[in-house]
């Protein structure tokens, strides 16, 4: 059995304790710290011949000082090289082991690969690596393509198996069809951290749906909605809680041809709800004057018989 878990504090001394505490307890249960895989080091300088940071789940977290924050300090999360290397070994082992198949059969097995791990740290500090990976996988790719035609030229190879397609930049190995993915392809998502006192048992059901998108017994449209619009509504702009009633809105309403697409749909409070039909309907029904019969007339506010 494995667990790895980080202890985090400012005070060495309280490490140093949780240390000795967690092997006690763990000595309880027929366990023990591995002190291959133990370490102690500081986020932001050297520790005992240990370099800053460390490595956690593939990430590397480490601080750097700088002069624009009024900590001296910023955090920086990056794949970790270890990790890194692992992925761009798997990729070249894909490359190596299919070297007769077709440009399609190859697309297929590293799109997965590339797209699984590009999206892991898509919420980290990564676009350099992404770029450095892309790169790298570049060359290999290069490599792969010029040994099956090692009597053509340095042309016929970049337009037969990077030719250039709508779909993607220039020099993307493609066969027409079929397209490789690349890592800088995937955006940079920052992760937004949890208030504090949240947790997703709370029953703060606009919180986490204007959070990640989803709630358990939540319509996912509601959800979509919600996240859409920063939980707030769409008539008054207030924030929802979680007691408000809401109900979703055609923006424009069915009956004049607003069609039931999501993009046609917005979440208001229930009384905003009313207040947007009402004029929807002052809006799309004008009423219209009525001739009068030709024996009737107008007089002083008065409608009299000629």
């Amino acid at each position: 059995m494995s667990l790895d878990f980080v202890i985090l504090h400012e005070d060495i001394k309280v490490v140093l304790q949780a240390k000795t505490v967690i092997q006690e307890w763990l000595n309880q249960v027929g366990l023990e710290l591995k002190p291959e895989k133990t370490k102690i080091a500081h986020t932001l300088e050297e520790y005992e011949g240990n370099k800053p940071g460390f490595d956690f789940l593939g990430f590397t977290i480490r601080q750097w000082k700088v002069k624009s924050t009024k900590h001296g300090f910023k955090t920086l999360i990056k794949p970790s090289s270890k990790s890194i290397k692992t992925h761009y070994r798997k990729l070249a082992d894909i490359c190596d082991s299919i070297k007769t198949a077709s440009v399609k059969v190859l697309i297929a097995k590293l799109n997965p690969v590339i797209r699984g791990w590009s999206n892991y740290f898509s919420t980290v500090v990564s676009k350099e690596t992404f770029s450095k990976l892309d790169m790298l996988l570049w060359k290999r790719l290069w490599r792969w393509v010029s040994r099956r035609h090692p009597n053509k030229s340095a042309k016929w190879v970049k337009d037969k198996y990077f030719p250039h397609c709508k779909k993607t930049r220039n020099w993307v190995l493609n066969d027409g069809e079929y397209i490789l993915n690349q890592h800088s392809d995937v955006p940079i998502i920052r992760h937004i951290k949890v208030k504090g006192n949240k947790s997703p048992y709370d029953g703060d059901w606009t919180y986490w749906s204007n959070r990640i998108g989803k709630y358990p017994g939540i319509r996912k449209e509601v959800t979509t909605l919600l996240k859409r619009q920063k939980n707030k509504c769409a008539f008054c702009g207030l924030t929802f809680r979680s007691s408000d009633l809401m109900e979703v809105d055609h923006i424009k309403p069915k009956s004049e041809g607003g069609d039931n697409k999501l993009k046609n749909k917005q979440l208001l409070h229930r009384h905003c709800h009313d207040t947007k039909t009402a004029l929807d309907k002052k809006t799309y029904t004008q009423p219209k004057l009525q001739d009068l019969p030709e024996n009737y007339l107008w007089v002083d506010d008065m409608l009299i018989l000629r």
